[in-house]
């Protein structure tokens, strides 16, 4: 199972993703924003971060977080959701080969997304 790190300011969805991701089996650290999760990364041997786009930092802080994640974890993958609406400049910002799963989302779909990051090359 995938170690995960979970970064959503919302406090009933990071709950819910909580107990999806445990419920899977997946081991989980979870935070409510950018700054919490970087302090994080440093401690942590992760496989994916799962991460809203809009975080308290800033409106594209989960794009950031995505970015200097990779810069310290190369093959990490990385899993964004948001319930925004996601236009070509915001696609433009996306790290290599990361997803989207737009809010709100099902359990199913949660597990879909994972496991497709996780298969990716």
């Amino acid at each position: 199972m995938a170690r995960v790190l979970l970064v959503e300011d919302e406090i009933p969805i990071l709950l819910f993703a909580e107990i999806v991701l445990e419920g899977l089996g997946h081991s989980l650290v979870s935070v409510s924003s950018q700054s919490e999760a970087l302090e994080l990364l440093e401690g942590y041997d992760l496989d994916v971060l799962f991460t809203d786009i809009r975080l308290p930092e800033s409106d594209l802080a989960g794009f950031e977080l995505a970015r200097q994640a990779r810069e310290r974890h190369p093959s990490l993958k990385v899993l964004y959701t948001t319930g925004q609406p996601i236009d070509d400049q915001m696609k433009a910002l996306y790290v290599n080969g990361a997803a989207m799963l737009p809010k709100p989302y099902t359990d199913y779909a949660l597990k879909n997304a994972l496991e497709g990051v996780l298969n990716a090359a």
